[in-house]
């Protein structure tokens, strides 16, 4: 999806989109469109009121002949109403056959602000995203048409707000596509060779280790989830310093089981297709930091993946196997489809040695428990320390990621201690998410802020999305971007 932006919307505009506030289909400044009183009349006769996202499209008359309309509404102008129309215009017209659109802000009486345009521009390019490429007999009415929106008369400052909108766009894509390919294409070594290619010429630097390498440096919680595949397990780092030399601000870990049967706890057959999602926590890190570098952020991050694929073999971990840990703490598994968990404990205290970050926010699509808690609205918050709860909080409702927080205490901590190791790697019945979250806590170094997103319920939707279709939805991405936006830069 091009977007452009131009001073005025002109008379050559072949459609023309006017956005509309709540209720204010009398205060419409309808410009070049000759016949207002009947369109204004017509919108009114269709019950449009300017809701945000809501839309009317009309024929008018026009020189003679007939110009296409379509009023979108605003609701009350708030940035997630703009995020909204911009969503819904291009989820109207993108199969509809329409190449381009031009939207004319001048309909509006009061300039928007050049953030809201950008959010609405973004959000208009993210919903055009779509995962084609196996798909041969795509019937023509069924393949994307709509390839540029031209906004016409965008405030001062617009396109600094859309370089940055823009970035986030491209990071978001990164994440959807990794979360929407089939696993025998994407798994630990492509998913690498994937993003080094997307992210090149970014500016990151890049660190990938192999299984030697992670078994010199004695990850073996890790690469217990890699016994029983032929695929062998990846971490993959990539670190932007924007704001010159020294230790990160921030890490994100992320979880990539590119494919996760469960292992010899074998999940159900039905639905085990949705397993190749599993890396949606390593997805959304390596797209947010796409995004951070694309426009180039004022701050030093990393993001690190620990990559696997879960499967049943002869040399796959048996549940009663205990394994060593990198922090040299050991693990009995119970359960070899709470697998996430034990790739997280070594990703992240590899992040601590070779880093140093002074806070940590992993992600991963970790328990089930989460989406029976949360359904497919939040992603679970967990933290061990109330700021930084507080942070991600704000920057969950402020980009539209939106977390829920949960708790952490000794008590559900003492649900993990193993008879004959340091911790076992499920609890008992209930609290699954918590006791997951008290495990990865096990790994983090004295000092460090940290928090664990679990958001098993998120990144993969069966029903629309202002920014996405059904499918991969790129959750995540902008939740850590507007997190460093707001308290790693400056």
């Amino acid at each position: 999806m091009h977007i452009a932006f131009r001073p005025e919307a002109g008379t050559d505009a072949a459609i023309l989109v006017l956005p509309v506030e709540k209720d204010g289909l009398p205060r419409v400044r309808w410009g070049v469109i000759d016949a207002a009183a009947q369109a204004s009349a017509a919108a009114a006769a269709a019950r449009f009121t300017g809701d945000a996202g809501a839309i009317v499209e009309l024929f008018v008359a026009h020189g003679g002949g007939f110009r296409q309309v379509l009023l979108v509404g605003i609701g009350s102008g708030a940035d997630v109403d703009w995020e909204k129309a911009g969503g819904a215009l291009t989820a109207r017209l993108l199969t509809s056959g329409v190449t381009e659109v031009t939207v004319d802000l001048s309909a509006l009486g009061v300039a928007p602000s050049s953030r809201a345009i950008a959010r609405f521009a973004g959000t208009a390019a993210q919903r055009a995203w779509r995962h084609d490429i196996y798909r041969t007999r795509l019937a023509d009415a069924q393949k994307p048409t709509l390839a540029t929106i031209t906004i016409a008369g965008a405030p001062s400052g617009t396109d600094t707000a859309w370089a940055a909108q823009s970035a986030l766009t491209d990071g978001m894509a990164l994440t959807r596509s990794l979360v929407a390919e089939p696993p025998n294409i994407l798994y630990p070594e492509t998913f690498v060779e994937r993003v080094t290619q997307d992210v090149a010429g970014l500016g990151l630097e890049i660190t990938v280790l192999d299984e030697a390498q992670m078994r010199d440096l004695g990850m073996g919680s890790l690469l217990a989830v890699s016994l029983g595949s032929v695929r062998e397990a990846r971490v993959l780092a990539l670190m932007w310093r924007g704001a010159g030399e020294g230790d990160p601000d921030i890490a994100f870990v992320g979880k990539g089981v590119t494919f996760d049967t469960g292992g010899i706890s074998l999940k159900p057959g039905p639905g085990m297709e949705d397993m190749k999602w599993d890396m949606g926590g390593a997805g959304a890190v390596v797209g947010a930091m796409k995004a951070i570098a694309g426009r180039k952020a004022k701050a030093n991050v990393v993001g690190v993946c620990g990559l696997v694929e879960n499967m049943p073999d002869g040399a796959a971990s048996r549940p009663g196997d205990v394994v060593t840990s990198m922090s040299g703490q050991t693990i009995e598994i119970l359960n070899t489809d709470a697998e996430g968990r034990l790739v997280l404990a070594d990703a992240i205290t590899w992040t601590q040695k070779t880093f140093r970050p002074k806070t940590i926010v992993d992600l991963a699509t970790l328990t089930g428990a989460m989406i029976v808690s949360l359904g497919n609205e939040y992603g679970g918050l967990f933290a061990n320390d109330e700021a930084l709860a507080e942070q991600l909080l704000a920057s969950s409702l402020a980009s539209g990621d939106k977390l829920w927080r949960f708790p952490l205490s000794e008590t559900y901590d003492k649900m993990i201690d193993s008879p004959i190791a340091d911790m076992k790697n499920i609890g008992g019945k209930g609290a699954g998410s918590i006791t997951a979250a008290q495990f990865i806590k096990r790994f983090v170094d004295e000092g460090v802020k940290w928090a664990h997103l679990d958001i098993a319920g998120m990144v993969w939707s069966d029903k629309p999305g202002s920014h996405h279709d059904k499918g991969a939805t790129g959750y995540g991405v902008r939740l850590l971007d507007r997190f460093v936006a707001d308290h790693c830069e400056g």
